[in-house]
């Protein structure tokens, strides 16, 4: 049986791709060489991850998230200031935040995560902490090269309050290649139109 490895996620549309496309250019200026950058169009919002998948278990993920997501409407997050996990003081991930809706983004993530440990997935014990990945810092860096490259990100200023509008959750493939993961989406369950004020 074919393993897939998958996630949960809420995609990006092209307007917020192309904003987190600029805020990476920003700080690549600095050609911080231990850096490596998440492209673009992979970027993503995680809510469950979920590993190695046998094939014939996708139909029944697909169900769960649909049956979570079915009842509920779209609603909206903004982009805002840049974080690093773990700390500024060390940083490993460099990456970007998110407010607006979250009660209602936590909301979906728990039901989700519910849904799926019902299947059998065990539940993430790290909080949920929604956040969009621009860069992972390589284990070789210094203690040096962190410093500088953390008081270089921090120094630049972005305009933040973007919207990023949910209306989908998204099942998706990561398909691990030499040259990095290409992602592909399996199945996605659409969030109900907001009514018209």
């Amino acid at each position: 049986m074919e393993l897939v490895r998958s996630f949960v996620a809420v995609n990006l549309s092209p307007e917020v791709r192309t904003t987190l496309a600029s805020i990476e250019e920003r700080l690549k200026e600095r050609q911080h060489r231990f850096v490596k950058w998440v492209e673009p169009e992979s970027i993503h919002m995680t809510l469950k991850f979920l590993g190695n998948v046998p094939q014939d278990r996708i139909p029944a993920i697909a169900t769960a998230i649909g049956t979570v997501v079915e009842p509920l409407t779209e609603f909206s997050l903004r982009l805002e200031s840049l974080g690093a996990f773990p700390n500024w003081q060390r940083p490993q991930v460099v990456w970007v935040g998110v407010g607006g809706e979250l009660d209602r983004l936590e909301m979906i993530q728990e039901h989700i995560e519910e849904a799926l440990c019902a299947l059998g997935f065990p539940r993430e014990r790290r909080r949920f902490s929604p956040h969009l990945t621009l860069g992972r810092i390589r284990d070789q860096a210094s203690g040096e090269d962190r410093r500088q490259f953390a008081a270089w990100t921090q120094s630049l200023n972005f305009e933040t309050g973007q919207p990023v509008e949910v209306r989908r959750i998204s099942l998706i493939r990561s398909k691990l290649t030499p040259g990095g993961p290409i992602y592909s989406e399996l199945t996605s369950a659409a969030l109900k139109q907001k009514s018209p004020d």
